[in-house]
């Protein structure tokens, strides 16, 4: 086998038995073919659950919760108050000054009015639980849902102490006081605590892009609390409708902006300060709404020496 004079050459020949027999003339090799530049990596999409887990967990939760409630019987679009109160831990501020049932306070923000009322929170729960928890980590998302929850759910037992406690004077019956369900009050919590995170500058993100995601937060909390605050307007004005519990909607919301003060994002802070930060605002928030609990407590006590002997009956 000869060489051809018209291939280029392509570095030293390969010299070895030429193809079809058993000699030793040299042998060149077909031209080699021109290098590409590698592909890159393909990155493999991380699905949902690992980037924002206590999230999905909260979400199943609510869930599970409304799913035990259907097994039960309890109507899929609208259960009974009753059988919120007395058999799924709804809150009520009779129940939980009168009664001590403290435990109503952490329940309530798990129980949902209807699979429209469940779906609608866990839309929201989803959308911001997936922007909050890179900035605040798995233990800050659930300990703001729990914390601003409370909160909400505190405010609320306040607000129907004071506004249906005349009418129990009247019927002392627990009735008066209406029940209050859902997870709304966290969820406004959980966007009060992105409002203050997301005002930080040590965000490895682009600026523009942090002020566009805070804009649409906050939007998010002012107009459900104007949508929240003009239906329960509406419907003190007919007598009829939908009732929104706006008082756990401002509690959560507060809450939230309270919690997240002493933090620092987990993007773009060293974990140790991060963590340090995190049980600052946990050791707070817990600090504050055990006060108000305690000031709570007092007022079944306070009125009932406010009116005569025996107009309260406990």
């Amino acid at each position: 086998m000869g060489i051809d004079p018209n291939l280029p050459p392509y570095g030293p020949p390969s010299y070895g038995p030429a193809r079809g027999g058993s000699g030793t003339l040299p042998e060149v090799l077909p031209p080699a073919p021109e290098s590409a530049p590698p592909l890159p990596p393909r990155r493999r999409r991380r699905p949902g659950f690992s980037i924002a887990p206590a999230t999905y967990v909260l979400i199943g939760i609510n869930c599970g919760v409304y799913i035990a409630m259907l097994f039960a019987g309890v109507s899929p679009l609208s259960p009974d108050p009753d059988q919120l109160l007395h058999h799924w831990g709804a809150n009520s501020a009779g129940y939980v000054l009168l009664h001590h049932d403290w435990w109503r306070i952490l329940t309530a923000m798990f129980v949902h009015v209807g699979f429209i009322h469940l779906a609608t929170n866990m839309w929201c729960l989803w959308n911001l639980g997936l922007l909050a928890e890179p900035l605040m980590g798995s233990l800050g998302v659930t300990a703001t849902y729990i914390l601003t929850g409370a909160a909400g759910n505190l405010l609320s037992t306040f607000w129907n102490w004071w506004t249906y406690y005349p009418a129990w004077l009247v019927t002392h019956s627990l009735s008066n006081f209406p029940a209050g369900v859902g997870a709304s009050g966290a969820v406004f919590g959980i966007a009060g605590a992105l409002i203050v995170l997301l005002g930080s500058h040590r965000l490895p993100v682009p600026a523009q892009e942090v002020k566009r995601l805070r804009r649409s937060v906050i939007f998010f909390a002012v107009i459900n609390l104007l949508i929240g605050g003009g239906i329960e307007i509406g419907t003190s004005v007919i007598g009829a409708g939908i009732h929104v519990d706006n008082m756990a909607h401002l509690g959560g919301v507060g809450c939230g902006l309270l919690f997240a003060v002493p933090m620092v994002p987990r993007l773009g802070a060293q974990r140790a300060a991060f963590a340090r930060r995190l049980r600052i605002a946990i050791a707070m928030t817990v600090t504050v709404l055990v006060l108000f609990g305690f000031y709570l407590a007092q007022l079944p006590r306070e009125q009932a020496a406010s009116y005569p002997p025996g107009a309260v009956q406990q």
